[in-house]
């Protein structure tokens, strides 16, 4: 790293970046390449690129044994895993989840006409607050979703609880969550179903793919006819359906990256732990925790910035680490109801919301992973532990000079 003297030497204002390459948050892990590399010589030797191929087979009998689930049903990604479980439980009219998080969520559903009811959050633990259920629940709502965030899970019980009691039907997006327990389980089996993401961002991935997984025999058969057009044999249609097949290459890196997991967990929560140690020194920074009793994947270094404690905010933190190179993200800016066509349909939604316009104003992640190593992590410390020393500085001269604004990440 370039050492920072003088806020002149910060990149924003024309110095030398702290880093040649970029540092990004969800830089793709890869296993092994050379096995890799044989798997996928004999995908091509088999000629059977698509259409429930021996990889998509033998990764679905991984995933499902790997999270103690009883089917596993793999799609092409986690938005079409999202669509297919919505249907293929009924759910229709209205249906409570978060706001904060990614827009797929909440597109998910409306994109088959069903109304995303945004729920505010806790405001520790960032999922889906339970309490604040009931007061959304009319008599056109049919389900729950929600949503664990940073590899911790929702308040299943509770959800669970309510989802029985309304006779709600109740799944969960586990897109952050893959390789994380909860009280001893590994999630993946809770509510009527759970749906992970295996994109190229994700600690887990085969470079674009996703998951259902369920317990329910019937659910999961009904499933796999909805992802392959509702074919049940050869030329027999039997069920409405669309295309929501893995290809076999996708697979064939899944079991290799499966293979490399121990190793993708290990360099996570040494990354995770070293940032600790440094952020937790730093006066308005909190690093959002991992539960040590828990099993965790620790893909996500996830601060809130309190701007009145720490002397910068958020958005002028991220300007200036962007033009070092390191590419912070701010996740869920600015909440689903504040996207379209969300914000068109309810333009005060924000007022039911205050957790999670105050989560989106706060919360940012930094970078993590294989391509992240120790001596990067140690020197994002110093640059951030730099910033908050200047923060009156950096903050005044940012705001007295014309810059670009930042772009809206998810």
């Amino acid at each position: 790293m370039r050492n920072k003297i003088a806020t002149n030497d910060l990149a924003v204002f024309g110095g030398e970046p702290c880093f040649s390459n970029k540092l990004h948050v969800g830089c793709p892990n890869i296993g092994d390449e050379q096995a890799m590399f044989r798997r996928f010589h004999e995908v091509l030797e088999r000629r059977w690129l698509s259409n429930n191929g021996p990889c998509v087979q033998e990764l679905e009998e991984k995933l499902a044994a790997y999270t103690g689930v009883k089917h596993c049903v793999i799609t092409c990604n986690a938005t079409v895993a999202l669509e297919l479980a919505i249907r293929a439980l009924g759910l229709t009219g209205e249906v409570i989840l978060p706001s904060f998080t990614f827009i797929a969520t909440a597109h998910a559903l409306q994109w088959q006409e069903i109304t995303p009811v945004f729920c505010d959050v806790d405001p520790l633990t960032h999922t889906i607050d339970p309490k604040r259920i009931e007061q959304l629940i009319t008599p056109r709502t049919t389900g729950i979703i929600g949503v664990h965030l940073w590899g911790r899970a929702c308040d299943v019980e509770a959800l669970a609880e309510i989802a029985h009691r309304r006779k709600l039907k109740l799944l969960f997006d586990a897109a952050h969550a893959f390789g994380c327990s909860h009280r001893g389980k590994m999630i993946g089996g809770f509510g009527r179903a759970e749906i992970f993401s295996f994109h190229a961002t994700k600690f887990f991935n085969t470079s674009e793919g996703g998951a259902i997984m369920t317990n329910e025999d019937e659910l999961a058969h009904r499933l796999r006819l909805m992802r392959n057009f509702g074919f049940e044999g050869v030329d027999n249609v039997v069920y409405l359906g669309t295309n929501g097949k893995m290809n076999e290459v996708s697979a064939a890196m899944g079991l290799t990256n499966l293979e490399s997991l121990p190793a993708f967990i290990r360099i996570n929560r040494s990354n995770y732990e070293l940032y600790w140690r440094f952020i937790k020194k730093l006066p308005g920074i909190r690093l959002v925790s991992h539960n040590e009793e828990e099993q965790s994947n620790f893909q996500y270094i996830v601060l809130e910035v309190d701007e009145s404690v720490a002397g910068i905010s958020r958005d002028t933190l991220i300007e200036v680490m962007s033009a070092e190179n390191v590419m912070a993200r701010r996740y869920f800016h600015p909440g689903c109801h504040r996207m379209e066509p969300y914000r068109s349909y309810y333009p005060n939604a924000a007022l039911l919301l205050p957790n999670t316009e105050r989560l989106c104003r706060q919360v940012m992640s930094l970078p993590s992973g294989t391509a992240t190593g120790a001596d990067a992590v140690t020197d994002i410390c110093a640059l951030l532990k730099f910033c908050l020393q200047h923060a009156l500085e950096i903050s005044e001269r940012l705001t007295d000079c014309p810059r670009k604004k930042l772009a809206l990440v998810a």
